[in-house]
């Protein structure tokens, strides 16, 4: 029988002894360390560590979870047992454009993402076909003034009926709640133009356009109730010339934007973000 497959991520006040402790327990354990990255944050003073293992086949999280105990306790470690073999499901939630969302599905698709697309959710009805040529569970549900505290308890009764472990906003254009953001905090990655607060509103792209801007770009983020200012977990710019048009910079940045959200996504999937106060810790 095949081995079983953990990722450890663990956080704690640095101090010596914390790598030691940690894979002697592991190897009593009998589990095998297949990949292992650690930081230690010297402003902050805090240590974090990555570490993904092959245990004896059978093996459970709650066992890993016993045996390190003792370091855990002793370290006053902040710890997450992630078992590889459980295939993390994922609602995407969309607006009108969907470049971002058929690059997730593509990328689902040919095995680079490994994630369970559960639903998408839109305020528009714009994806409808594509995403049930897919095979994939849509719900259309329109967001007013008076409606939108209705539609996020919908989303947040859709999290725990489906049991989702991430929401990705692939340019879904409503701005979450504080409350909402709060509820599923940690569990929500966004993506935005990098022009953010420079060019905010309409057509961001042809701002820029006009401006003449020679770097364009996105970034990738956890949501919280700050708008666009969560912790960073990717991003990319692009040099563009004033030969381009408003039209070329939009084309540029669509691309810039799926990928780098695609790329988040896979971070968070696989463990590799850690949050450290306002900024993120990402092992590669």
């Amino acid at each position: 029988m095949s081995n079983s497959h953990f990722v450890i991520t663990l956080g704690c006040a640095d101090q010596p002894g914390i790598v030691a402790a940690v894979t002697a327990e592991l190897a009593r354990l009998g589990a095998n360390i297949a990949e292992s990255g650690q930081f230690w944050d010297r402003e902050s003073n805090r240590f974090f560590m990555r570490i993904a293992i092959e245990a004896p086949s059978g093996t459970r999280a709650d066992a890993i979870a016993a045996a390190l105990q003792e370091p855990v306790t002793r370290f006053d470690m902040q710890i997450d047992i992630n078992n590889r073999a459980k295939r993390p499901k994922i609602i995407i939630m969309v607006s009108k454009f969907d470049h971002a969302l058929l690059h997730l599905i593509y990328q689902i698709r040919v095995g680079w993402l490994d994630a369970e697309v559960v639903a998408v959710v839109s305020n528009h009805d714009d994806s409808r076909k594509r995403a049930e040529s897919e095979g994939l569970t849509f719900h259309h549900w329109p967001v007013a003034r008076d409606t939108k505290a209705a539609q996020e308890q919908k989303l947040i009764d859709l999290v725990e009926e489906t049991g989702a472990d991430l929401v990705v906003l692939a340019r879904y254009m409503q701005v979450l709640s504080d409350n909402l953001s709060r509820q599923l905090s940690g569990k929500v990655i966004n993506i935005h133009h990098s022009f953010l607060p420079s060019f905010k509103g309409a057509k961001p792209y042809h701002q820029a356009h006009e401006r003449g801007v020679k770097l364009i770009g996105a970034t990738a983020h956890y949501v919280t109730a700050d708008l666009d200012e969560g912790p960073i977990i990717e991003q990319e710019t692009e040099r563009v010339s004033h030969a381009m048009t408003g039209d070329d910079l939009v084309a540029t940045g669509r691309d810039i934007e799926a990928r780098v959200l695609a790329r988040a996504v896979k971070l968070h999937l696989e463990s590799r973000v850690m949050l450290n106060g306002r900024k993120t810790v990402v092992f590669g």
